[in-house]
């Protein structure tokens, strides 16, 4: 059994333990700077920390329950629930009765939905806790504003380069927590081309050293192209900012439209399993239901936004189950593109027509003036008609018997189609008339 598989990862070993050990987000903690003075004096509040991956947001956390000597109990969003935190606050109740205070620091805290938060919201009122929230996500879209009103954003800046070369340098030398017991040695260039292809990430660059220095083994020689090759092979390729997170994205709405509930499945959980907001995915999902389902399927938008809703009312884990469930309904719906093509052909013609007037029988005539011009003279009222419908036209002259939609063979279009069959029977019987086709572009 080696080093790594007995201590923790790197990156929770090197944690900064004092301030001055912190690298980067100076513009919090520099000299002068409110967080760091107010850290210092052990005089914090709850807060919330917004900042991107690997930029510091936990050992951040860590430190303030140093400074203020307060016992510090991390928490997960993603894998915990509302019991979780009623068990923390009554260990917080209990510790607060002999003197001491209760860092509760919430990790992917916009994972949690509108009525979770509010679980922590006495609590953070009274005292009982002091809240540390963590974001990768905008707080004015995903936090409540009961919650805002509680506590103080503080924005945390992606870690330069230059910020990360530090820390690689710092773990690479460092034998009792780093991995200099190893006694690994760094190429020129090797360490910066690390900090480099990190993008930010300072968890994701220590992540990658520990496992090359424990590659090269004791005595070995860490080169830019071994570092980056360990940077391939064992870090996830899922980056919600980058071209991998919008490849899955499709791979995901491709499997939807191709009725694969397997891969659609396999897609969804790579993308929860990479950190997804799953609002990207309802969002995706309410996008396909339209697109490539329409009318064959009515339901499949209802089911799309019922489950985006009951993400918002349950939270994880159990809000994974109703995306699971509108990923198995829309891979497994019929399939039609009708209401799309429909969509894109108005659009064309509206634009190609711009200026073409609404018939005078459309148009509401509220004054003495308008009906004196004809408007709405001729207007047939479907109800009042033994069919309950008028073959009236309601396009413009300029547009003509223009056909945009043109229902699908599947699922309930075929009702639709027989509706609108029905219809230009009745039309061509009291008017005479054929219909003149599809517009241009429309297939």
């Amino acid at each position: 059994m080696s080093l790594f598989d007995v201590r923790p990862p790197l990156a929770a070993r090197m944690r900064p333990r004092t301030l001055e050990e912190f690298v980067g987000q100076d513009h919090l903690l520099g000299p002068g700077r409110s967080l760091g003075e107010a850290i210092r004096a052990g005089t914090v509040g709850s807060m919330i920390f917004w900042g991107p991956p690997g930029s510091g947001k936990t050992s951040l956390a860590h430190l303030i329950a140093h400074y203020t000597d307060r016992h510090f109990v991390p928490f997960s969003a993603v894998t915990e629930g509302v019991a979780r935190v009623r068990e923390i606050i009554a260990g917080a109740e209990q510790r607060r009765t002999l003197g001491r205070g209760t860092i509760l620091f919430c990790d992917e805290i916009h994972r949690f939905n509108r009525s979770q938060q509010d679980a922590f919201l006495p609590h953070v009122e009274s005292g009982v806790i002091t809240l540390v929230g963590a974001t990768t996500e905008n707080p004015s879209f995903e936090l409540t504003g009961a919650l805002l009103s509680r506590t103080r954003v503080y924005v945390l800046d992606r870690l330069t380069a230059g910020d990360i070369g530090r820390l690689l340098s710092m773990a690479l030398e460092d034998r009792e927590r780093g991995v200099g017991d190893l006694e690994v040695t760094a190429e020129p260039g090797a360490l910066a081309a690390l900090a480099e292809a990190a993008d930010g990430d300072a968890r994701r660059a220590l992540t990658v050293l520990e496992a090359a220095a424990e590659r090269a083994g004791q005595g070995g020689v860490l080169t830019a192209a071994s570092l980056l090759e360990v940077m391939a092979a064992r870090i996830p390729t899922h980056d919600k900012s980058g071209e991998e997170h919008f490849n899955i994205l499709s791979a995901y709405h491709k499997s939807l439209r191709g009725s694969d509930p397997q891969g659609a499945l396999y897609w969804m959980a790579r993308l929860i399993e990479g950190g997804e907001d799953p609002m990207t995915i309802f969002r995706r999902a309410i996008a396909m239901a339209s697109e490539d389902i329409g009318l064959a399927d009515p339901q499949a938008l209802t089911v799309a936004v019922a489950g985006r809703d009951a993400w918002h009312q349950l939270g994880a884990p159990e809000g994974y189950l109703a995306l699971a469930e509108v990923t198995i309904y829309l891979a497994t719906a019929p399939k039609s593109n009708s209401v799309y093509l429909a969509l894109q052909a108005a659009r064309e013609a509206a634009r190609r027509t711009a200026a073409a007037p609404v018939p005078l029988h459309l148009r509401n005539a509220p004054t003495g003036l308008m009906k004196a011009l004809g408007y709405g003279a001729a207007y047939q009222y479907p109800h009042d008609l033994p069919d309950g419908f008028s073959p009236q036209p309601y396009l413009p002259a300029e547009v003509g018997r223009a056909e945009f939609y043109r229902p699908g063979s599947r699922g309930f279009e075929k009702k639709v189609a027989e509706r609108l069959a029905w219809w230009e029977t009745i039309r061509i019987r009291d008017t005479g008339e054929g219909s003149s086709g599809a517009p241009p572009g429309h297939p």
